[in-house]
């Protein structure tokens, strides 16, 4: 199995956190987001642990809600120690709404409105990371008109290419995220944000892509945003107390990909920090990371229902499920690899070669192609893996398609976190 809590149990089916994932299927219907708490507490735990070993004291990992957002997993990072990166008010609200605190969290996003970053004041949000000028100013004004001083991060460019793929790379000087370092035109925004009524600099932000299995992108980053803060100090007397490194390590889709090892990791990274700072005589900055993907992605497993097969001679077979990309919309977007499952036959040889394929009037409505599964009968449960991660986050109602719910598996036990959507709702805000 591609990771530890997945097995077969005695009926020759796929089990998940110890559950019988055709009996989830049988219980809660398909498809089904599925989630192992235990294991989002774990990745939650490796980070925190090694970012506590490694970077100096007040580090610490912030979850990025964009990768799985409900009410139900903001506990589960708040009780593991971790700050959480928000994108919108809708992920603010819906943090605040589970008791998360508002000072542990970090307001992100290129073009925050003038109504959200009033919002997010308001709330008492514990750090903007400002992205550009415009949302400077407003910030500005909306702190000094409350009489407070916001704390911010200055989100910058370091012109990094970790080779990634183009859509989730963010830190070439080409992006509509943050402000390059290379046009000098970081600096002048520090100038700027240093003058600035109402607004605290605590640190600078920077970010430079997602599915990264190796350090040494890190170090680059590092390398580049300590060289900038360098000049920074030397040009306007300023020095920074954070680097956020954002987030970025990868995970395993498919057995061919690599393993990643976290904390070691980590560690590479803080030992190149630490000789860069030695080096350059930088007082050494607290450390935040953004960890998203590699906090939930292996924990998620979404389980459909066959409807049955079509074999085109001498083309390719299909097997047909009833979600697709409705609720799993990143093999349309990004043709990303995923690993299949029948669920109901997880014993049997997996030798049937076909493309898994959605219910959706479209052509590119597909979640895999050319895989290897059990061969399916009409009403098999179909298990994907690994897709904790963008998956419920950026579903839709294309085709007037219903959301799946999302059950969480915590100590042995399945619970209901977010009820299927039902007809009503899809209507409820529909006038006529």
């Amino acid at each position: 199995m591609l990771y530890s809590n997945l097995s077969l149990n005695s009926q020759g089916h796929l089990a998940i956190a110890g559950l019988d994932a055709c009996d989830l299927a049988a219980e809660f219907g398909t498809p089904l987001y599925v989630l192992d708490e235990d294991r989002v507490r774990g990745n939650c735990r490796t980070y925190v642990k090694a970012m506590q070993a490694h970077f100096p004291e007040g580090s610490m990992p912030l979850y990025a809600g964009k990768a799985l957002c409900f009410r139900g997993i903001y506990p589960v990072i708040q009780s593991e120690g971790l700050g959480a990166d928000v994108v919108s008010a809708g992920e603010i609200a819906t943090a605040l709404s589970a008791g998360f605190p508002a000072n542990r969290l970090f307001f992100h996003g290129s073009n925050k409105t003038d109504a959200e970053i009033a919002y997010g004041v308001e709330q008492g949000i514990g750090c903007f990371v400002v992205d550009n000028s415009n949302e400077l100013a407003v910030l500005g004004r909306e702190a000094c008109e409350r009489d407070i001083t916001q704390r911010v991060l200055l989100r910058v460019t370091v012109g990094l290419d970790p080779h990634t793929l183009a859509a989730i790379n963010t830190g070439r000087v080409d992006s509509q995220f943050g402000v390059p370092i290379e046009t000098g035109q970081a600096l002048s925004f520090v100038r700027e944000a240093l003058s600035t009524p109402g607004i605290e600099v605590i640190g600078f932000h920077s970010h430079i892509g997602s599915q990264i299995f190796e350090p040494d992108s890190f170090c680059d980053q590092v390398d580049r945003l300590l060289a900038f803060a360098c000049d920074v100090r030397d040009e306007l007397g300023y020095v920074a107390s954070t680097f956020n490194l954002g987030g970025g390590f990868g995970v395993r889709y498919v057995i061919d990909d690599p393993e990643v090892d976290l904390a070691a990791n980590i560690r590479v990274v803080a030992e190149h920090l630490n000789a860069g700072c030695t080096k350059t005589g930088y007082p050494l900055p607290r450390i935040l990371m953004e960890p998203g993907r590699s906090i939930v992605a292996d924990a998620g497993t979404t389980l459909y229902t066959a409807g049955g097969t079509k074999e085109i001679e001498g083309y390719r077979n299909y097997v047909m499920v009833d979600g697709g990309m409705t609720d799993n919309p990143r093999y349309a977007l990004y043709k990303s690899a995923y690993t299949v499952i029948n669920a109901s036959r997880a014993v049997e040889d997996a030798d049937y070669v076909c493309t898994l394929a959605g219910r959706c009037c479209e052509s590119g409505d597909r979640i895999a192609e050319d895989i290897r599964v059990a061969r399916p009968r009409r009403g098999d449960i179909i298990a994907v893996l690994t897709t904790g991660a963008y998956n419920f986050a950026m579903s839709s109602n294309y085709n007037r398609v219903l959301r799946p719910a999302l059950v969480t598996i915590r100590e042995g036990k399945a619970h209901l976190a977010v009820r299927r959507q039902s007809i009503d709702d899809l209507l409820g805000l529909e006038m006529l």
